[in-house]
This record gives C-alpha cells, structure tokens and sequence, in this order.
C-alpha cells in the first residue's frame, strides 16, 4: 500500500490485523484519514473492526477463561503424590482420568494443560525415558500371514489391593502386518506356560502366522543365535513348532530392534503400575484384557491402522490351527477342587493343603512345570511341588491349623509341626501308607 503524505511517501504493507496499527501515526501525524471499507475488503472483516484496531486495539495474549481441567487439580496432584503409582506418560495419566474420574477433555489439550503447570510437568520430566542412541533404523514392513513377533514384560511388581506384591510377567505376541497384538498374564515365564500361551494367541489370531520372530529367551533357545551362530532351538519348542506349522526365526542376540514392532508396544503395559493397591489378580488380568481390546481398536497414526480391521484381511492368509487333540496337549488345564476341613485338596489321588481361610471353597487348580498351582479368583493362594505323597503339606498352613487347636506361641507351634511332619512324610513314602521302616525294596 502507497501512502502520500505530501512530503513522504510511505511503502505500508498491510497483510494482518497486526498491521493495522502503522496506520494510526498516519491518521495522528498527517491528519490524513485512511479508507477503512478498502482495508475491510482486503482483509475479509467488518469495517468497524479495521477501525478498532487502528485506534489502538490489542488482542489478549494469554485466556482468563478457566480450563475444565482445573476441576481436577488436585486429583492430579494426589495422584503424582502417590508413591506407589506410577504414570509413566501424561497419555497414561490421560487415560486413567479419562476411565476412572470422567475427565472429558481431548488427550492435546490435557497434555497441554500439564506442560503449563511445572510442577505437575517436572514429574514427567523426570520419569521421562530419553534416547540412548543406537545405529539409525529402516522401516520394514512384512506381508499378510508371514511373521508374529514374540517378547515378554518380564517382572513388572505389580501391589495388589490387599497391599500384597506379586511379581507379574505378560506374554506379547503381535501380528506384523495388522499389528493386531495378544497380551497374557502370568506369573510365570516356564515353557509349559508359554506354549498355553502362545495356543490361546492364534486362537484369537484365527489362524498361525509362518514364523515367529523371538530373542534368545531360555524357554525356546538352548544356545542363543549370534554373529558367528545361528543357534540353537531345543528340542520341546522345536516341535511345539512343527505341531503349529510354524518357523522359528531368533534374533541376533543383543539386538532388540530387530524386532521392534513387538518391543514398542511394550511400553503401553506400563500403564498397569497406574493401578498399584486397587485391583486384586482377577481384576489386574481383566485390565489387562481392556488395553489389549482397546489398542486393537484404535486407529494409530504410526502404521495407518485399525488393528482389529486390518487382522479380518490377514486372517485370511494365516495357516490353520492344529487338530483339537494336538493343541490340548499344550494347554494347561483348570480344574475345580474344593477344600476340605482339614483345609486340603485333592489332585490325582493326592491332597494338598492351603490356608485354613479357604476351607469349604472351591478354587481353580492348575498343574505345570511339575507344579501344583492353586488360585482363587485369579489369587495364587498356594503352590506345591506334584508328589506320588498322599499328604502334602506346606509347613506354614500346618502350623495355622495347629494354632487353631494348641494354645502354645509360635516357637512351639513349629517345633511340634517339623515333628508331625517328619512323621507324615515317613508314613506316606511313594504313596502307599506304609511305615519308612518297612519300604518295599
């Protein structure tokens, strides 16, 4: 815009309401006015808000008007306090406010409102994870039906609502090409445990991928592949394999990258520690199955997919399952037992104890790696070596019966158990109900 003035010619270039305000030492120096309906149609507003801001207006920087997040203030602030959770990410914070308390308010805009607030924003600056470096990583993508990549969370101490702390492990297997992901809690990482795991997988996959992509974990591999080995696959999981139709493809030990499509969706566990104190086990596997249904259904700009959606195309090229009859061999069976009033159960002819507290109640009893795992709820309440013994008792429970018929203290109460004990095992050798002294040879 030209501007003559008579005796100065002014090159005003008015491009913004910003802008605007050159104008007014025009209009107060000169004298002169300026066409302000011209001005208007240039910038595509109303005439009368040309004429404010010549006349000195200035748009607030900052909004007084309160955020609907402040009404949780001091929610979040508990939260951050609280020494036995933890929020890794403001995402994970997000969403537990956004399930737990109704926090209605796009994830942008909370992030946001943490960012503005240092002292909730130092407690993720804090925890935040920061590069580590590396060598500079390629995309790659796999076709429909070819790979599953295979980890585990290990050893997450997760507190359980009655304040115990139990020591969880999650299996994650995850479809390449759909990234449709299979989560499963346990408490242990054995073999028996991974192959019950890995059938309940393709039975939600629908089908079996053509090879497995794992690292070096004990339970598949007994020499780890390197740069101067392939490795070696044990002889147990070589022919799970060869039941399922599968491939067994290691990593390079010492390189998780390579099977980075399974490593990143690791990280959203974390959000479990979220719930330290409020969820007993049952309740911490349920959650569990919430986030697993909840990233296979969202869209994720990552890889430009609905998980859930693009695994109905990939289903279609998985090799099938195996026969009922193999895939039963693999699975760990549950049964129900109920515990007697000498607070026992009965296993393959055999009796195991628990806490006197379950006598009369019926708990789930699962037998693997030569264990007897006995569990209420989903709560581990006891677990036994499997014997050909009759009675098996765990010295603890004992002596809580003998408490309950004895009034001696706790020194004598275990002194009198290792006795009886002593006994029991000598009478019930090899499950017969003979004296040690006459053994059959």
């Amino acid at each position: 815009m030209i501007v003559d003035t008579g005796t100065i010619i002014s090159n005003l270039e008015i491009e913004s309401l910003a802008d605007l305000r050159k104008l007014s030492v025009i209009e107060e120096g000169f004298g002169m006015k300026v066409n302000k309906s011209a001005l208007a149609r240039k910038l595509n507003i109303d005439r009368r808000t040309v004429k404010k801001y010549i006349d000195g207006f200035e748009k607030s920087k900052t909004r007084n008007r309160p955020s609907r997040i402040d009404g949780y203030r001091e929610t979040i602030a508990r939260l951050l306090d609280d020494k036995s959770k933890v929020f890794c990410y403001k995402s994970m914070l997000y969403r537990y406010l956004k399930e737990n308390h109704g926090l209605d308010c796009s994830e942008s805009a909370f992030r946001a409102y943490i960012s503005r607030h240092d002292e909730f924003d130092a407690y993720f600056r804090k925890a935040r994870c920061k590069y580590s470096g590396g060598p500079a990583l390629a995309r790659y993508e796999t076709e429909m039906g070819k790979q599953a990549q295979l980890d585990w969370k290990e050893s997450m101490p997760i507190v359980l609502r009655g304040g115990e702390t139990v020591v969880v492990n999650i299996l994650v297997l995850i479809l390449s090409y759909s990234r449709f992901r299979f989560y499963q809690l346990s408490l242990s990482r054995t073999q028996d445990v991974l192959f019950h795991c890995m059938d309940k997988a393709f039975e939600a996959f629908g089908g079996v991928p053509e090879e497995i992509l794992t690292d070096n974990m004990k339970s598949i591999m007994d020499e780890a592949r390197t740069e101067h080995s392939g490795g070696k696959v044990n002889a147990r999981f070589e022919q799970f394999a060869k039941d399922y139709g599968f491939k067994v493809r290691p990593c390079m030990a010492a390189r998780p990258q390579t099977k980075a499509k399974v490593e990143s969706p690791m990280r959203i566990l974390d959000e479990l520690a979220a719930y330290n104190g409020e969820l007993d086990y049952a309740g911490l596997s349920l959650k569990l199955e919430e986030i697993n249904n909840r990233e296979n259904s969202r869209f994720h700009k990552g890889y430009q997919t609905i998980p859930v959606m693009a695994l109905q195309k990939e289903k279609e090229l998985l090799l099938p399952l195996p026969q009922d009859r193999i895939r039963s061999s693999y699975r760990i069976q549950t049964l129900d037992a109920k515990v007697s009033k000498t607070s026992m159960v009965s296993y393959m002819g055999n009796q195991y104890s628990v806490p006197s507290k379950y006598i009369g109640k019926c708990l789930k009893v699962q037998a693997h790696d030569g264990r007897l795992h006995l569990y209420d709820h989903g709560r581990l309440v006891a677990i036994h070596d499997v014997t050909q013994r009759k009675l098996n008792y765990a010295e603890e429970h004992y002596v809580e019966l003998l408490s309950k018929a004895l009034p001696f203290g706790e020194d004598r109460l275990r002194e009198i158990a290792k006795e009886n004990l002593k006994r029991i095992e000598e009478r019930y050798i090899d499950g017969n109900d003979i004296p040690a002294t006459y053994k059959k040879p």
